[in-house]
């Protein structure tokens, strides 16, 4: 992944007739939605006593050990993998978020991002709320207790809370007695629901990937539909549905076709799309809309390759290794200077040089940015002898923020912005370059049971983006003395 666009987060939530067994299927499910997000991770189960929660910055297999999983028993567990989009990357914003109120106990993780989280926030503390975390999860949790207190379930209180909402929001809450999903109008995030029936262990699983499911040996019953909200009981393991798009009015779906060019792991099905086949047709598209003479095709790895492949299949050009990553880079490496950020390319991805020396070579990346470490990249292969590097992006030129996730930067900070298709060509020195066209993004994904949002590449959003959308709450003037 070129420059600076970062993962998801990744939610999974768990009702198990077996409660020894519910925080162990859940690390599986995190421990498989792991590339969605790096920075903290969460378990949170409840009991007869309450909530037992264990949540810490670092990866899944840092956080959570043999003992600790052991101590987490109950049938209701929900867990999460965070890459912070809103709120930094501090312990308080780990999630699950978790809180106790006047109807008893209440637990929530997101995916997602909501554009109007500081409106909402604001209008929350000036009644008097008070906030122990950054991120925007919490104004939902506080939404939902509140509504809660005034209505008769859980579900009726998050029925009321949706439409307040303007963004992404893929979420499992979990009450004393219930497991609750629920997905935005739009479904911009993508959730699913799979069952488990092993003799003595009947359980239902929500995950935001269909991996998560293989990884517990659940059977995928089907996704969460948009503007839904399932319930499983605790009472019975069986799940029912509220469908609403209340007060949304008539909403066409809007899920973000980044997943299918980068987010989601490539054996994940997502509302009916192989995550796979996309990019392999992400390549194909390229191959015919963008042909080149060259010898060979390389991916950046990870998700560059498996549409080099489907460049590869296409042109007829065979496909090779030219860059091996290095899958032992921590979360916390660091790059002090700018010599140093540079260095660490070539520290994260090392050419195969045999492969590349005097080739011409067709690389294929999933995105630009601002452009820096993918001409880090052209270099290293043009040091190790490769006679021609021509670049093929398998998405569309950035050319917005994206408000629902996506960490995509400021419109002054994107290369596609700052420059033309030839400057930049000549800004990352490669030989020639052309992106995925915008017109094929539909293509990739024939399969999809939902529209996408394009907004990041066409500045046209499925509704209205609030003034404030993409400030924090730092930037809000009496946080400062």
């Amino acid at each position: 992944m070129s420059d600076s666009i970062h993962e998801e987060c990744g939610v999974f939530g768990i009702w198990n007739s077996n409660p020894e067994t519910t925080a162990r299927l859940t690390y599986y499910g995190l421990y498989a939605l792991q590339h969605r997000g790096q920075e903290s991770c969460g378990i949170a189960v409840t009991n007869e006593k309450g909530i037992l929660l264990h949540k810490d910055l670092g990866l899944v297999s840092e956080v959570f050990d043999d003992d600790r999983l052991s101590r987490l028993t109950g049938k209701i567990a929900i867990g999460h993998v965070r890459y912070s989009t809103t709120g930094s990357n501090t312990r308080e914003n780990a999630q699950p978020l978790c809180a106790r109120y006047a109807k008893g106990t209440l637990s929530v993780a997101h995916n997602g991002n909501i554009a109007n989280s500081l409106e909402l926030r604001t209008a929350l503390e000036y009644e008097g709320a008070l906030f122990q975390s950054t991120n925007d999860t919490e104004v939902i949790a506080f939404m939902i207790a509140r509504e809660r207190v005034r209505c008769g379930s859980v579900e009726e209180a998050v029925k009321r809370v949706m439409p307040k909402l303007r963004g992404s929001y893929s979420m499992v809450i979990m009450s004393p007695h219930k497991l609750i999903a629920v997905r935005d109008p739009w479904g911009i995030r993508p959730l699913c629901i799979g069952r488990i029936d092993s003799g003595d262990e009947q359980a239902v699983v929500f995950a935001s990937e269909s991996c998560a499911l293989d990884s517990v040996h659940a059977r995928f019953v089907r996704n969460v539909k948009p503007g839904e909200i399932v319930i499983a009981d605790n009472a019975s393991g069986e799940i029912r549905s509220i469908e609403t798009v209340q007060g949304c009015g008539k909403c066409d779906s809007a899920f973000c076709i980044f997943e299918h060019i980068y987010f989601a792991r490539p054996d994940s099905v997502i509302d009916g799309q192989s995550v796979y086949e996309a990019r392999i047709l992400a390549g194909r598209c390229l191959a015919k809309s963008d042909p080149v003479d060259a010898d060979m095709i390389i991916g950046v790895p990870d998700s560059g390759s498996i549409a080099a492949m489907g460049y590869s299949l296409e042109s007829g050009i065979p496909y090779g290794i030219g860059l091996v990553k290095n899958r032992y880079i921590g979360r916390t490496f660091i790059q002090p200077s700018q010599t140093m950020r540079e260095m660490s390319v070539s520290i994260k991805l090392n050419v195969l040089a045999q492969n590349v020396k005097g080739k011409r070579i067709v690389m294929v990346d999933d995105s630009i940015v601002r452009g820096t470490t993918i001409a880090n990249i052209v270099k290293l292969l043009k040091d190790a002898g490769a006679s021609e590097v021509h670049v093929r992006i398998s998405a569309p030129q950035f050319l917005y923020p994206c408000y629902f996730g996506t960490d995509v930067p400021d419109r002054e900070n994107l290369a596609c912005v700052n420059f033309t298709l030839e400057e930049l060509r000549e800004k990352i020195h490669a030989d020639s370059l052309s992106f995925l066209r915008l017109e094929d993004l539909d293509a990739i994904a024939p399969d999809s049971t939902l529209h996408f949002c394009k907004g990041c590449f066409t500045g046209q959003y499925p509704f209205e983006i609030p003034k404030d959308a993409g400030k924090t709450v730092f930037e809000l003037p009496f946080y400062f003395t």
